[in-house]
């Protein structure tokens, strides 16, 4: 029977939304999620390593975000905003939104104030999208361009009075961890922004080892579900790569899980420690934690399509929609962020929470008005969820 799209939504105060993150990225709240026990713990992400175990793998997106977000103007005078979305075969042809779309049509021009890029308007696509060519007279490409005159593209429910925290969000809507030959993303893995370094460091001293995938994540994470039943939705497509050592983390049995942490081991710490970390007994490798649905996704995709590792990188374009009863191949625990009502994260969690059923989605909602009794802060820079 189809699922009503209604069954996903939930109404959230808009007081929730959070405008801007926790004064230190693990300071944010964490509300725990004990799937055997069905019970609800609260505690703070920072404390995150009480809940995990040796042998514990993360898998995370490394995706840097594109300050993807560039203003420019026409011939005649008129401000134009230009959105950048993905390369299209070409590093200075890109699939953008732009606005005002009606007044952009093919062969029409804006340039940046200060000349850092001229665009033309190449063709326009029927998702609303336009293809644009770009002209970078003292960068080697847009994306450079961008670095020096773009701004953060955050989610159109951060809605601020001012600009306050505008060269913070730079920081602060990216993870430690993104890698910057990865800058892909027109939205950041928001999961993953509540690790510090620190916290990373003492969870590797522990044992939990992450282990890295790349998505490249678009602006149809935030489209809401708008048709009457779930599986009507038409999911976005996204691409993902997933190196070979994280292909190998997610197949391999024991013994070599366990070289690979000692590996890591000795990458990560002085010879003192690395050499006591090889002569003591290992972990048996635990559990694949997911860090964000976007790593889900990728995970998911990737062992539907693969029946073992490739000796180099996977790279795939995932249209995969989850949602109840759907099981999981790779994934035992996740950490995610509070969704939006109707969306398809939404539909995810509530997969994740009770594998091959459709009982995860009343709880789902009962984990949701809890959370708001509570006052947890919601979406992008709001707190964080641990299942188990």
């Amino acid at each position: 029977m189809p699922l009503s799209t209604h069954l996903f939504d939930y109404p959230l105060p808009p007081e929730l939304i959070a405008q801007v993150p926790a004064r230190k990225r693990d300071e944010s709240r964490l509300l725990v999620v004990d799937r055997t026990a069905r019970t609800l713990t609260h505690s703070r992400f920072g404390d995150i390593g009480r809940y995990l175990q040796p042998g514990d793998r993360l898998f995370r997106n490394n995706a840097s975000v594109i300050p993807a977000r560039l203003s420019g103007v026409r011939p005649t005078g008129g401000k134009v905003e230009c959105f950048l979305l993905a390369p299209a075969g070409d590093p200075q042809l890109w699939r953008c939104l732009l606005r005002p779309a009606r007044k952009l049509d093919p062969g029409a021009k804006f340039a940046e104030p200060t000349g850092a890029f001229q665009a033309e308007v190449i063709a326009r696509e029927e998702a609303g999208a336009a293809l644009v060519r770009f002209t970078t007279p003292h960068f080697p490409s847009i994306l450079d361009a961008a670095e020096r005159c773009g701004e953060v593209p955050l989610p159109p429910y951060i809605a601020r009075a001012d600009d306050t925290h505008r060269a913070a969000d730079r920081i602060r809507y990216q993870t430690v961890y993104a890698h910057p030959a990865r800058t892909v993303a027109a939205a950041a893995p928001t999961a993953g922004l509540h690790f510090t370094t620190e916290l990373l460091a003492a969870l590797e001293k522990n044992h939990v080892h992450p282990f890295d995938l790349t998505l490249h994540v678009g602006l149809g994470t935030f489209r809401p579900i708008s048709t009457p039943t779930v599986e009507e939705h038409p999911i976005h497509r996204e691409i993902y790569e997933i190196p070979a050592s994280t292909q190998e983390a997610l197949f391999t049995p024991s013994s070599s899980v366990q070289v690979a942490e000692a590996v890591q081991g000795f990458r990560a710490y002085p010879r003192t420690h690395h050499e006591a970390l090889i002569s003591a007994p290992l972990p048996s490798p635990g559990r694949r934690i997911a860090v964000g649905t976007t790593s889900v996704r990728s995970i998911e995709d990737y062992l539907e399509k693969t029946a073992s590792p490739l000796p180099g990188p996977y790279v795939g374009d995932s249209a995969l929609f989850i949602y109840p009863p759907r099981a999981f191949r790779g994934v035992d625990a996740l950490i995610t962020n509070f969704h939006l009502p109707r969306s398809t994260l939404l539909c995810l969690v509530a997969a994740f929470l009770a594998p091959g059923s459709t009982a995860g989605i009343g709880w789902l909602r009962e984990i949701y008005a809890e959370a708001i009794a509570r006052r947890y802060r919601f979406l992008s820079y709001g707190d964080a969820m641990l299942i188990l």
